[in-house]
This record gives structure tokens, C-alpha cells and sequence, in this order.
């Protein structure tokens, strides 16, 4: 592992040079940042460096929280070796950036971000180790347990069988988030019926089971043929999932398989209270987002005050998905404080295609169009809609499309009162 930098601090600082080899911690060889986090763990450490040339055994005594001050390389992403028929990636078009087409498939990622993973590419050595540095809990597409039309969703025709790896992990104590990708007509129905009955009795090990619905643009030409939900079909699968409740909760304690937002939003069926979704297991999933937004912000908006000091037009960005929620749960609160006048805009995602409803895939281009002639004193982007550099999807940077807007452009958060209040207080101060 090559080493990119070391901290003031280190007490490898000044005897090892940046550019640096480590090759070994205590005699066990280390390959990637997660495997010395679980090899530094002893009080003394003899580390084996190769730098200059030549290659040395240093010992030291280990800091308490075992953290030597050392920078590593960015490792290489283990790429998905499948071809989904949903795959996200395969629905873009050309000239994006360039992390938007990366297929990852790396169980480090899953255990460090929850990123869900296929485990198709996995080798014995792989498992071993995941088992061996209790890298728990991992998140698995599983998508079915039907290990032929699970090769056909993968397109994979090589695909292992997936309960006899989940078992493997389970029985080793590796704790288990599954998600189906479901599409109409293919993994929904008995299909689906199927998957949940067989990663139920995986329980506990498999933790729980988030059911979401498949996802299209209209970047598909030579893709296979699919859909989304309709209202009806999108009820059916809220219907399923919940008839297994009951029964869960007698039998495991828990409802193990929870519906994706987005089903109950397509459906029109009201969002469950919070506690429906337990411990938010699936949260990042999209599992109790709304609920939670909901909660948050009527738990904090006594916080706003009755009256502003002066007059604020204030505008705020939405995808038509979470229209119908933020303009009953949110917008008559708002419109109740004196000098406040808010109003949602909801925007159609031409670039993406007009199936693409959610705020996390909203364009710079696209949200622009909508806004171009706002007269709003503040604009509020949702919090999902921008990267960690504070650009969209189609590459816009933030401080370009506030120029272009010329106005005041705020990026919101999930703590949307907080957001509120640092509105409010940048308007009247």
C-alpha cells in the first residue's frame, strides 16, 4: 500500500518519505486502508516499509485509537461484472462524468458505505476475509432467489446460486440489508412472493428486505424492455409486503420486508406512522424518507418564528414525487407566518425522461429552465440534488447556476427547519 502522505503527529513522520511502501503490519501482509484499520489493533506493531529501495522493519509502540497518521492511495474499485436489465449506468448518455459510469460491486464499499453489493464477483479468499474481520453488516442486491431469472436479470449466466452465499455469511455471523430491484411483469408477483419467503428464514441474520421499484430514464434504445409501476400495480406490492407483517412480527419480531417510499407515493396510499419502519434499517434505500422528513419537521417548526421583519419571497425546489407531501405537509405551516411567502417548484426532468420523479436526480439545465424567471428573494434546492463539489448531475457547479440565476440560492438540507431558519436569518440580517 502505498503510502500519500503522513501527519505532523505520526510517529512514522520524518522516518518514512511519502511515496512509501507498507508491505506488512506484525507479519500479516495488508492490501487496502480496511485491512491495516484490522491488522493495527496491537499494542506494539513491527511494520515492514519499502522506501528509498530498500526495504525496512520499523517497531513502535501503537497509538491508543491505533491511527498512525498515515494517508493510503485510493484503492481501486472493484467493478460489477454483471449487466442488470435496470442497470442505472446503461441508462445515461454519453459525456457525463466519469464516476457516474462506475459499476461498483466492492464489499468494502458495502461495509464502509452501504453500498449494495451483488457478490457475484467475490472469490473464497473474499468471503473469508469479510468473514474473518467480522466486515458486518453488508447490503446485497438480491433482486430474487430464483437463480435462473436472477441470471437473466444479471444478465449474468455465470451468476452463483445466492441463498447457499447468504447462508455462508449468516452462519459466520455476518449480518445481512437485502433489497429487490422489482419490475413489473419479471421479479414481482409469486416471484417476489418467493424471495421474501426465502431470505425470511435467513432471519435474523438477514436483517431486513427493502422492496423498490425499478427505476427508468429514457436513455433504454437497445436495452430490454421495460416499465414502471402504475398506480393499481404499485398498491398491489404495498398489499403484499404488508400481508407478510403480521405474521413477521409474531414469527421473527419484526417486519423484516418494508416498501420503498415510492410505492406508497405512486399509490397514493398514506405514508406510515414512523415507527412502521423500525430501526430505519433501509433508510439511505429510500426507506422512510418521507416519514422522517415529515417528523423532523413538525417536531422542530415551533422553533420558526410567527412573524418575519420584512417581506421574503422565498421559492423551493422540488421533484413532482415529493410535490404532493411537501405541498400538504409543509407549505400551510409556512404560509401561516406573517411576511413569509413560499411556494413550491416542482420540476420536470426533461433530461432524464418524464418517469424520473425524484429530487436526487434533478439537472442543473433542467431545474434552471424552471426557475429562469423567478422573482423569489431566495431560492432553496433540495439536499439530495447536488455532489460532495456541489455539482449536478450534468456537471453544473452551484456558483454558476447562482450567477445565472442572479439571486440568492441556498442548498437545503434534511434538516429543512434548520435550512429555513438560515434562510430567515440571511434575509433579515
Amino acid at each position: 500500500m502505498k503510502i500519500v502522505k503522513i501527519a505532523k503527529d505520526s510517529p512514522l513522520h520524518g522516518k518514512v518519505s511519502p511515496g512509501a511502501d507498507l508491505k506488512s503490519v506484525n507479519g500479516h501482509r495488508v492490501i487496502d486502508s480496511l485491512d491495516f484499520q484490522f491488522q493495527n489493533t496491537e499494542p506494539v506493531l513491527t511494520l515492514e516499509i519499502a522506501d528509498g529501495g530498500k526495504v525496512r522493519r520499523l517497531e513502535m509502540e501503537n497509538a491508543p485509537c491505533g491511527d498512525l497518521g498515515l494517508t493510503f492511495e485510493e484503492e481501486k474499485i472493484r467493478i460489477c461484472n454483471n449487466n442488470c436489465i435496470f442497470c442505472f449506468v446503461h441508462q445515461q448518455p454519453k459525456g457525463m462524468r466519469r464516476s457516474l459510469y462506475v459499476k461498483d460491486d466492492d464489499y468494502r464499499y458495502s461495509f464502509t458505505h452501504g453500498n449494495f453489493i451483488s457478490l457475484s464477483g467475490m472469490s473464497e479468499a473474499d468471503f473469508e476475509r469479510v468473514i474473518t474481520q467480522r466486515l458486518s453488516p453488508l447490503y446485497i442486491s438480491v433482486h430474487t432467489t430464483d437463480d435462473e431469472l436472477r441470471r437473466r436479470i444479471f444478465h449474468n449466466e455465470k451468476l452463483e446460486p445466492i441463498l447457499p452465499r447468504l447462508k455462508l455469511l449468516v452462519e459466520n455471523g455476518i449480518t445481512l440489508h437485502t433489497q429487490t430491484v422489482v419490475c413489473p411483469g419479471i421479479n414481482d408477483g409469486d416471484a417476489l412472493k418467493k424471495t421474501i419467503d426465502d431470505l425470511a428464514v435467513l432471519a435474523p441474520g438477514v436483517d431486513s428486505l427493502a422492496v423498490v421499484p425499478v427505476g427508468l430514464t429514457k436513455y433504454r434504445e437497445r436495452l430490454p424492455q421495460l416499465r414502471g409501476f402504475t398506480p393499481e400495480e404499485a398498491r398491489d406490492v404495498v398489499d403484499m409486503v404488508e400481508a407478510y407483517h403480521t405474521r413477521f412480527l409474531d414469527l421473527l419480531g419484526t417486519r423484516f420486508v418494508f416498501p420503498a417510499d415510492e410505492f406508497f407515493l405512486t399509490s397514493g396510499r398514506p405514508i406510515p406512522t414512523l415507527s412502521y419502519y423500525e430501526e430505519m434499517p433501509q433508510f439511505e434505500n429510500g426507506v422512510g424518507m418521507t416519514r422522517k422528513f415529515i417528523v423532523d419537521f413538525n417536531r422542530r417548526k415551533r422553533h420558526l418564528p410567527k412573524r418575519l421583519k420584512r417581506r421574503l419571497r422565498l421559492e423551493i425546489v422540488t421533484g413532482r414525487l415529493a410535490e404532493p407531501t411537501l405541498q400538504k405537509e409543509l407549505l400551510p405551516f409556512l404560509n401561516r407566518m406573517t411576511n413569509l411567502q413560499a411556494r413550491l417548484v416542482p420540476v420536470d426532468n426533461r433530461f432524464w425522461g418524464e418517469t424520473v420523479t425524484v429530487t436526487g436526480l434533478l439537472t442543473g439545465e433542467d431545474t434552471f429552465r424552471t426557475l429562469k424567471n423567478s422573482t423569489a428573494d431566495i431560492i432553496l434546492l433540495p439536499p439530495n440534488c447536488l455532489n460532495a463539489d456541489d455539482r449536478f448531475l450534468d456537471d453544473v457547479p452551484l456558483n454558476r447556476f447562482r450567477a445565472d440565476m442572479g439571486r440568492t440560492v441556498l442548498h437545503g438540507s434534511y434538516a429543512v427547519v434548520e435550512t429555513l431558519l438560515h434562510a430567515i436569518d440571511l434575509w433579515e440580517n
